[in-house]
């Protein structure tokens, strides 16, 4: 099988974290499961290593004023342009937190050997969404645009 570590988590998310993020069985048994569904050893520790970095990074408090991003090279090579634009229309619609920003930002750049498009993105918002607490609203809001039930305008 050529799964990457975003099949992987794509697993995950479909069969494990409809709920919560926290609700993953023990590792052992999911990893077995994982490699008994064919994925390889190597993309399902990469997956597992990038969902315990989003988890980390719950401590992110977001900002009470107003915020404006700059995103460095390395970040403009990696997301481009319409990916960028999709980021920012989720901050400035209310779905993402300038917090949540930077978070979906990381756990992006964190995929380094992936191929990036604007569908692996919108789920990568909504795995962090997810992932935070109190953020109900916002990931059924990520889940419609994900799902194609509304559409997504980026002027």
């Amino acid at each position: 099988m050529k799964e990457n570590i975003f099949d992987v988590l794509m697993y995950l998310f479909e069969n494990y974290m409809e709920d919560e993020i926290e609700i993953l069985p023990d590792s052992d048994i999911v990893r077995t499961e994982l490699l008994e569904a064919g994925f390889e050893q190597i993309e399902v520790n990469k997956a597992f290593d990038w969902l315990e970095s989003l988890s980390v990074q719950r401590a992110i408090k977001a900002s009470v004023s107003p915020t404006f991003r700059i995103f460095c090279s390395q970040e403009t090579a990696r997301l481009d342009l319409e990916s960028r634009n999709l980021i920012m229309f989720l901050e400035h619609s209310g779905i993402l937190s300038s917090a949540n920003r930077e978070i979906v930002i990381d756990r992006a750049m964190a995929l380094e050997n992936e191929e990036l498009s604007m569908e692996k993105l919108k789920w990568i918002v909504l795995m962090v969404l997810l992932s935070q607490p109190d953020e109900e609203i916002a990931f059924s809001r990520m889940e419609d645009i994900v799902y194609d039930l509304i559409p997504t305008y980026l002027h």
